[in-house]
């Protein structure tokens, strides 16, 4: 707030009158489109033409209020937002502003503000070069000067969200901050290599299975630097204010980093969006939404690591009420239903006794049986299996390259054969719904079905067939993947030379070599219970299984 000094020629900040007269209130407003227009728009301007036509009419007690680099359309602005306290409290007379379009540039939310300003709080409303005076009374010209000052901004975020997908589409890198782990500008990113080795120690961590929370805690306890208090130490450009504490990290810093595609040395545009020019308000684009350009800049954490950090974090492992977790968690599966097998520990056995059970389970309740699994039987089935397939990787390669590809070929034309027949029943059962929806509204029409029965039949035949209907959609979807997709044994290949031998298995080789495993029902018809185990290797699917697990029944 400010008034003018008429000693000095000048404006000073300003304080309300001692005896709580009401004030006239000029207002000024400046973004910065209407600064590349001139100076005729300038905040100085503005006031000064406002000081000018408070004299001419004799108006006093005038005080300004200025908000410049703010759009019309966003009424969250300091001078505006200090000016509407002043007019609830009842202590503004007069609002002034040079034109009407300076109050904002919503014509919804300005036609709301000036029956606020008329009706409830009984203030005068004046746009000088308008003609707008609410003392006079609004004709209907000023609903359309405000459409007017509505299209302005509308056409120019088009003419901008334009340029910015043209550019996008171009391979335009369209953010402007540089991540952590990077140094550099908008146009270039080279690798800042002491923050870079902080994200790959974060990617590594969650290899090992750690959770954001966890990574966090490891962060704050080595009293690592957080990517804003790095960036200020360091002289680099940030956005936001640093946190009180230069050492906070938190579960979703650490997950943002996780989940940025850029570490893979690739430019990500669309990541998200605004809905209109009127919301500031920023939505996140689904994946298949975004624009990916690969190689624009060197690579802190391979494609691979990312991607199987991503589906681990799709697989959340929380630990048990006894604090224990297994390397397996989120990764063990029940053969029949598909449901995930739950890690189960009690405080009061030894951890031999720790075990996985299906959740559909529930103690013979639930939907399925137990297809319960001890986890030191689980880990010397997978650590077995795994032994045996580097051994022989290791020793006979072209052998291994062959069998997987001749493997990976047959199980593909066996599922794209099943889900084709899935997709042709489904699609059958949709055009006969059809038949019997036309049927059942013919009966009703003419009278053989009442109106109660044809309500409950046409709701159940809908449903049925939304159901249907996103089945095939899902079952496209699928088909297309599957033709898309390859086996990479190349990759699986590199990822056993890392490991000339394994001893004993950790959760990063856990999750860099095992995408899940399936666990079958027991055994018992031979006396002694056995129990098949299908593991599914990451980049090559499932391999077949090593000699059955037996115990005494």
């Amino acid at each position: 707030m400010w008034q003018f000094d008429k000693f000095t020629n000048t404006f000073i900040p300003g304080a309300l009158p001692a005896d709580d007269s009401k004030i006239t209130a000029c207002y000024t407003r400046l973004s910065q489109e209407d600064e590349q227009e001139g100076d005729s728009g300038s905040i100085l301007n503005q006031r000064d033409f406002l000081l000018k036509y408070c004299k001419e009419q004799g108006l006093n007690n005038v005080y300004f209020f200025s908000d410049d680099g703010y759009t019309g359309t966003n009424f969250d602005r300091p001078g505006f937002t200090e000016l509407m306290e002043l007019v609830e409290r009842g202590q503004v007379q007069t609002i002034i502003v040079k034109d009407h379009s300076r109050l904002g540039r919503n014509r919804l939310v300005v036609g709301a503000l000036m029956e606020r300003f008329t009706e409830d709080y009984g203030v005068r409303y004046i746009a000088v070069t308008d003609g707008i005076d609410s003392a006079k009374g609004l004709d209907d010209m000023v609903a359309v000067r405000e459409l007017f000052n509505e299209f302005y901004p509308r056409d120019t975020s088009k003419k901008i969200r334009a340029v910015f997908t043209n550019k996008g589409n171009s391979g335009q890198r369209l953010c402007t901050q540089v991540p952590y782990g990077y140094k550099g500008d908008k146009h270039r990113w080279d690798v800042d290599e002491e923050a870079a080795q902080v994200v790959r120690e974060i990617f590594s961590l969650c290899m090992n299975g750690l959770g954001p929370m966890q990574i966090a805690k490891r962060l704050r306890a080595a009293q690592v630097l957080t990517p804003t208090a790095y960036k200020l130490e360091k002289g680099f450009p940030v956005v936001g204010h640093p946190r009180e504490n230069p050492y906070e990290w938190d579960s979703k810093l650490v997950a943002k980093i996780l989940e940025r595609m850029e570490y893979t040395g690739c430019t990500v545009n669309f990541k998200g969006y605004k809905k209109s020019y009127k919301s500031k308000k920023r939505v996140q684009n689904p994946p298949d939404k975004w624009k990916v350009f690969p190689d624009t800049h060197p690579a802190i954490i391979d494609r691979e690591t990312w991607e199987r950090v991503q589906e681990l974090r799709k697989n959340k492992r929380r630990p048990t009420k006894t604090g224990k977790q297994s390397i397996f968690s989120g990764l063990v599966y029940c053969a029949d239903c598909g449901a995930k097998l739950h890690y189960c520990t009690t405080a009061s056995f030894e951890d031999r006794q720790n075990h996985f059970r299906c959740a559909n389970y529930k103690s013979n309740t639930g939907t399925c049986s137990a297809h319960f699994i001890r986890e030191v039987v689980l880990s010397d089935i997978v650590l077995e299996h795994l032994r045996r397939t580097v051994q022989y990787v290791q020793a006979h390669e072209t052998e291994f390259v062959q069998a997987v590809m001749d493997k990976s070929v047959a199980d593909q034309k066996r599922e794209v054969a099943q889900k084709r027949r899935e997709l042709s029943q489904a699609e059958r059962r949709i055009s006969d719904l059809d038949v019997l929806f036309q049927r059942i509204y013919e009966d009703n029409i003419s009278g053989k079905l009442s109106d109660e029965r044809f309500s409950k039949l046409s709701k159940s035949y809908e449903d049925e067939q939304r159901t249907l209907t996103g089945k095939a959609k899902a079952l496209h979807a699928e088909l297309d993947k599957e033709q898309a997709q390859a086996v990479n044994v190349a990759q699986f290949i590199a990822l056993v030379k890392k490991y000339s031998e394994i001893d004993a298995l950790t959760p990063a080789i856990v999750n860099e070599f095992i995408e899940r495993i399936n666990v079958h029902a027991p055994d018992k018809s031979s006396g002694h219970r056995t129990q098949q185990i299908d593991i599914v290797y990451n980049f090559i699917g499932m391999l077949p299984t090593p000699q059955a697990k037996k115990e005494a029944a």
